[in-house]
């Protein structure tokens, strides 16, 4: 047992154990009272040492165990398409810290919208102990609310970078609209699937990655900035997150081409959905952050097993699970396993490259920025 779980049992054994004692002098003084006149003193003396034996008797059995019952919830919340390698990976941490602490935790998980998400953590709705999310920025805007210390990035392996993917293009059976390349996505009469950049992270990734097809192979931000415009108008509907996108693409049958993560498209794929999907040669770094949110850990008394449970994403027993699912790992001994796997990148850009998130979140995503601009033109 940990030093942590010691005090943790220690500290419900003693808080039991007083519940129980002045349970005990409650009787012992109102007991006399509850006897009747006729018995001798020496009946009502035996029942009130009866009575107090048998109540230390359950303090100490359930002293013992409070001591033997040291199981823990955690809370994970994240973007609604990693739930697929949770399922694989959360169970396997799970036997892992049983076997190492003789410790069961259970997991309290919930997915959705990365921007969704963040918002939820912020405003309490989530209390969760560990955010998984699509990108940095919405990590960030947790941390300027105060629930997690400054300088996450620089406290965790990979810079805080867990998992990794990149845009894909998927097109309809035989691709009738010829849809190949990002230019294609500005013909007219193209019907596009994407999300919203205010809720979805995919849709701040799918944003950059059309600003930058253009700025980092050689154009101008005016050339970006009419080109992007034409991409939105061809999607007169924005989903909430990458799995709406995608429900509504594939199960639905709705658009000509949907814009979505790699990974996403080839799990898609493995549960039978299968449709052709090209993953461009100039295309950004989808970085996925994990990160403990050290305000509810503290809260909570979870740090220990909550930062264990991070450290084991970047296991490469975790890492493998990523990468069966098409994430591209971070891990370098997985990396160069599943290498091969993947379409080359010609051309890898990321939001280093934009400028940073800082710069990125007050350019294009603040109220009144380029995005809310793009979006009053394409429905004018």
């Amino acid at each position: 047992m940990s030093r942590w779980q010691l005090r943790q049992s220690v500290g419900r054994a003693i808080a039991q154990m007083q519940t129980y004692v002045m349970k005990s002098l409650h009787i012992i003084e109102l007991l006399p009272q509850l006897i009747t006149r006729s018995w001798s003193n020496r009946r009502v003396h035996f029942l009130c040492l009866f009575a107090v034996g048998v109540i230390l008797s359950t303090a100490i059995s359930a002293c013992g165990n409070a001591s033997a019952s040291n199981d823990i919830k955690l809370r994970l919340v994240s973007f609604s398409v990693t739930k697929a390698a949770h399922d694989q990976i959360i169970p396997k941490f799970i036997q892992k810290w049983k076997k190492e602490h003789n410790q069961n935790v259970t997991f309290d998980t919930n997915y959705g919208g990365s921007g969704a998400q963040a918002a939820a953590v912020i405003g309490g709705l989530q209390e969760a102990d560990i955010v998984h999310l699509a990108l940095p920025l919405d990590v960030n805007k947790i941390q300027q609310a105060g629930l997690i210390k400054s300088n996450w990035e620089t406290r965790a392996p990979r810079n805080g970078i867990v998992s990794r993917s990149v845009a894909a293009i998927v097109t309809r059976e035989g691709n009738p609209k010829a849809i190949n390349t990002w230019a294609d996505l500005a013909k007219d009469g193209v019907k596009i699937i994407a999300a919203n950049p205010k809720t979805s992270g995919i849709a701040i990734w799918e944003f950059l990655a059309f600003w930058g097809s253009v700025t980092q192979a050689g154009g101008d931000e005016a050339t970006a900035l009419d080109y992007v415009t034409k991409v939105y108008k061809n999607a007169p509907v924005l989903t909430k997150d990458a799995r709406e996108a995608s429900d509504l693409f594939f199960q639905k049958g709705e658009g000509d081409v949907l814009i979505n993560y790699e990974n996403e498209v080839a799990l898609a794929e493995q549960n039978g959905s299968k449709l052709p999907y090209a993953v461009p040669p100039v295309n950004i770094s989808i970085d996925n952050p994990v990160v403990v949110v050290d305000k509810n850990v503290e809260k909570h008394g979870t740090k220990e097993v909550a930062q264990a449970f991070v450290d084991y994403l970047y296991s490469t027993e975790a890492q493998r699970e990523f990468g069966k699912l098409r994430y591209r790992p971070v891990n370098p001994t997985v990396t160069q396993e599943v290498v091969s796997q993947y379409p080359k990148i010609e051309t890898l850009f990321t939001a280093q490259d934009l400028g940073g998130w800082d710069i990125i979140q007050k350019k294009f995503f603040g109220d009144g920025a380029i995005f809310d601009q793009i979006q009053a033109k394409s429905k004018a």
